[in-house]
């Protein structure tokens, strides 16, 4: 009963009358051993209800033989792709194309197996939309005569479904048909399927507009037939009076082409001026074929008047399908302008029906280099006239560099060669990539170095807990890859820089000892670490002592104030104010105030570098053990210690003068929005400062904000105080305070 609803009477009918016409095309398939085969085939097929309606309800005899036909007619290939054609309903599994092989030899069975891989590409629900799947489907193919079954299998669909209820299904062929089968059929030069796929899927996909267009060119073809007429009636006079032997024809523009036009122009159907073409088709030699072109050229411009920005030369340089003609738009009567294509018969065979219609080869397998490069070699493939020749040319121009990859929803992902399951997590999102701990491809779990071939199909396996590592920038080759794990570490390594600093920083606190951050840098480095960022890691991970950190800190301020024992021990006495330092310095003011400025003699002093004292500052002394007297801000962060401790050290002190004595380096710490411009602006002030040069300018920048230390040479705090007034001022500065 399923069988009698396959095969209904119309359909055996129908079947029959398809196997005459093609028997009287193409005699092959069906004489011999082989054409009993393919009837036991049928029979057998019969018999096991192998047969279904497609969601069409097309039976799938029927459906191979219209195929066949249009392979015949349309394209000129071959017997073994009309075979295969035929064949293509009954034999899919591995042992049976061995038996094809066998029976109808290597280049049928090679065309069958690459439709069977297109099915099994296709049941992976892609996005046909995109250039990566026409670039995959070309590498599944393995010969280019599978693509070229598949343009015309899918033309006679297109024709079939006209009647069809299926609304959907409809749709979905159509859109398939428009995104990937016409412009396929479009670069290998089949413009008369392409044609016809575009206006189909115009038909289906948009109903309106389509019979808008074709009601519209059906009242007008009278009036244009006329014009038409009166255009090519002195072209002909002239073209005789040449001797040249040619055929001329008027040409409607596809309703597909003239919608385009229609949207592209923002113009109704009245605006598109060029509705039609004269197309002149010369019967010449090959050797005279440029020659006679460029004559008729010649002819016609004499008589209608050209517009050179529309001429299109594709006989010195064809199309990369093989596209040759020469186009011409000239003036014409009542003032229209009219295209004219000038070719000769065999440029009008290649333009019609494609260059596989002079394909004498076998198969040529199609290794997806990308579909641009490896059409655009066909033609000087083909002149070669050597099917071995043409094959090896094929295979050294296309390169597996490039692999396309699903993920389980059938999105397309084109990735190059050696790509792996973690450059793939990163093309799908960046957060699937942080958090990717490995993949499954065809249910076999794999590592995310594992490295993707075309045609898989790859689930990304994710854990919250998982962040990107420094080994992962060896399991990665795109760009895209690398850049985010370096970014993830990066930040990374900010969050662990301020945990790290939270925790020093408490530490300081519950020990009562002032945190200098130019001091604990001075102490990262000679604790042996040549980057900050892994003396915070070994804080993190507990691999230093705290403890010891602070010692060292302690030691390094006493050392920064000259304090550290490096010199014999010497006595309490010996830092009495009847030292001999402090005495002289006693003897220099007679209010017992050391007087600083650039002629005091005879003292030894330098100013602290703890804080900086320039003139202007309240200042004292403090006597050290063997580096003479340094110079202290009374606000000095280490001044109550000094005067705690050491009090006895501690000596009055002043600026003398106008603070003419030189300049001091002084270092401002200066936060504010990260603004465009704001460090310009901050620059711009100083430059215009002609007694403070500027001796350095760092700046990080930080969720919006930036945090920037400046230090110039200045010479009084008189300065100082308008500088940071005038820096205050500048759009985006919140803060600036002196170091």
């Amino acid at each position: 009963m399923k069988t009698e609803s396959v095969f209904s009477p119309s359909d055996r009918l129908l079947i029959g009358r398809l196997y005459r016409e093609l028997r009287g095309k193409c005699e092959a398939p069906f004489e011999g051993e082989r054409y009993r085969r393919l009837k036991r085939s049928i029979v057998e097929a019969i018999g096991d209800g192998r047969f279904h309606r497609d969601v069409f309800g097309l039976n799938p005899v029927v459906r191979s033989l219209q195929t066949a036909l249009l392979v015949t007619d349309e394209i000129g290939l071959n017997e073994e792709a009309v075979e295969a054609c035929i064949l293509m309903p009954y034999y899919k599994s591995a042992p049976e194309l061995q038996e094809v092989e066998q029976i109808y030899g290597a280049g049928v069975r090679r065309i069958l197996s690459g439709l069977e891989h297109i099915e099994e590409l296709y049941a992976k629900s892609p996005s046909i939309e995109s250039e990566n799947f026409r670039n995959l489907l070309i590498s599944f193919a393995e010969d280019m005569r599978v693509i070229l079954i598949m343009i015309a299998d899918r033309t006679n669909l297109m024709r079939q479904i006209k009647d069809s209820d299926n609304a959907d299904d409809r749709l979905r062929v159509s859109e398939e048909a428009a995104y990937l089968y016409a412009p396929l059929a479009h670069k290998l030069g089949l413009y008369q399927l392409k044609s016809e796929l575009e206006d189909l899927s115009l038909k289906y996909m948009n109903h309106e507009a389509y019979y808008h267009i074709k009601d519209k060119l059906s009242a007008t073809k009278e009036a244009r037939d006329r014009y038409m007429e009166a255009f090519m009636k002195p072209v002909a006079e002239m073209l005789d009076k040449a001797h040249l032997k040619y055929r001329m024809k008027g040409r409607t523009k596809s309703i597909h082409s003239i919608w385009q036009k229609m949207k592209r122009q923002g113009c109704p159907f009245e605006g598109v001026y060029d509705l039609f073409a004269i197309r002149i088709i010369l019967d010449a030699p090959l050797k005279e074929e440029k020659q006679q072109c460029w004559q008729v050229y010649s002819l016609i411009t004499d008589m209608y008047r050209p517009n050179p920005k529309r001429l299109r030369d594709w006989l010195s340089i064809p199309k990369s399908n093989g596209y040759e003609s020469l186009h011409i738009t000239v003036l014409g009567p009542e003032n229209k302008w009219v295209e004219v294509q000038i070719r000769t018969e065999r440029m009008d065979e290649i333009a019609e029906h494609g260059l596989a219609a002079h394909w004498r080869y076998k198969g040529i397998k199609a290794e997806a280099k990308g579909i641009e490069t490896w059409l655009a070699n066909i033609r000087g493939a083909l002149e070669e006239g050597d099917d071995m020749k043409l094959m090896d040319q094929f295979r050294s121009d296309l390169s597996t560099d490039e692999i396309y990859v699903f993920t389980p929803k059938g999105d397309l992902h084109k990735l190059p060669k050696g790509a792996t399951v973690l450059d793939f997590a990163y093309d799908i999102h960046t957060d699937v990539g942080t958090h990717c701990t490995g993949g499954t491809i065809a249910g076999r779990q794999v590592s995310m170095r594992q490295q993707l071939q075309s045609g898989d199909q790859v689930s990304i396996t994710t854990s919250q807990s998982q962040l990107p590592k420094l080994a992962w920038l060896d399991y990665v080759v795109t760009g895209r890859a690398k850049a985010k794990i370096r970014q993830s570490l990066k930040e990374q390594e900010v969050k662990e820089t301020g945990l790290a600093k939270e925790l020093i920083s408490r530490k300081f606190r519950n020990r009562k000892v002032e945190l200098d951050p130019n001091v604990l840098n001075q102490v990262i480095k000679k604790l042996g670490y040549k980057e900050v960022i892994y003396f915070y890691r070994d804080v993190l991970d507990e691999h230093i002592d705290l403890n010891h950190v602070i010692e060292q800190y302690q030691e390094q301020v006493r050392h920064n104030m000259g304090l550290s024992d490096h010199g014999p021990l010497h006595s309490a006495d010996e830092f009495s104010m009847q030292s001999q330092v402090a005495e002289q310095a006693k003897a220099d003011s007679a209010d017992d105030e050391l007087v600083i400025d650039s002629h005091l003699k005879g003292i030894d002093y330098s100013l602290a570098q703890c804080c900086h004292p320039i003139y202007g500052d309240d200042i004292f002394g403090f006597v050290t053990v063997n580096k003479g007297i340094k110079i202290h801000r009374k606000n000095c962060p280490n001044a109550a210690a000094l005067r705690e401790r050491f009090g006895y050290r501690i000596v009055k002190a002043r600026w003398a003068g106008k603070g003419e004595g030189g300049f001091y380096p002084i270092t401002l710490h200066i936060v504010g929005n990260d603004d465009l411009g704001v460090v310009n602006n901050i620059s711009s002030i100083i430059s215009k400062e002609e007694q403070i040069n500027m001796r350095s300018f760092s700046i990080d920048a930080h969720d919006g904000l930036f945090s920037g230390m400046l230090t110039v040479m200045i010479r009084d705090t008189k300065m100082l105080d308008n500088l940071m007034k005038k820096l205050k001022t500048v759009k985006g500065v919140k803060n600036v305070s002196r170091g």
